[in-house]
């Protein structure tokens, strides 16, 4: 029972990130936002995220990350089965080599993020800018969700 408690907030937040970032992603969009960004890459990249990535001490990180056309991003992430503790993170979305990556840096703190953009996915990749491999290497994959488009459409 509880485990279903814990999945039901854990929606809820991403729903509540989504349906925010849908907004302001909405907001912060222009003529000149379009063709900007249309120029980093040629797929639709801004959106929210989720996967559940390995751990080494845990269960696995329930990961979320949304990305903004503005450059922002948010991640919040859950150490399960260690913690119902939430860790939230805000900063800032620059581009890789190519444009085919985005480095994510943290407005507090140090250390960044590099993910490889896929269609509708995020590859983490590791410090040096490389794609994990290994056997676990497809659980570093997030896979982009719906959640905000299906808020726009039905008219909210």
């Amino acid at each position: 029972m509880r485990g279903m408690k814990c999945r039901k907030q854990w929606l809820a937040i991403v729903f509540t990130v989504a349906v925010g970032m849908g907004f302001e992603v909405a907001l912060a969009e222009t003529t000149a936002d379009k063709d900007a960004h249309g120029a980093h890459h040629g797929k639709d990249w801004p959106g929210v995220y989720y996967g559940f990535t390995p751990c080494a001490d845990c269960v696995g990180v329930k990961t979320t990350l949304a990305l903004n056309k503005n450059d922002s991003y948010i991640l919040i992430t859950q150490f399960a089965g260690k913690s119902d503790r939430e860790f939230t993170e805000k900063g800032k979305v620059s581009w890789g080599e190519n444009n085919e990556s985005v480095i994510l840096t943290p407005n507090k703190g140090t250390g960044v993020h590099r993910y490889l953009i896929g269609e509708n996915a995020l590859i983490q990749l590791d410090d040096a800018g490389k794609r994990i491999t290994g056997k676990e290497a497809e659980r570093y994959i997030l896979h982009r969700t719906d959640v905000a488009e299906q808020t726009k459409s039905h008219g909210h």
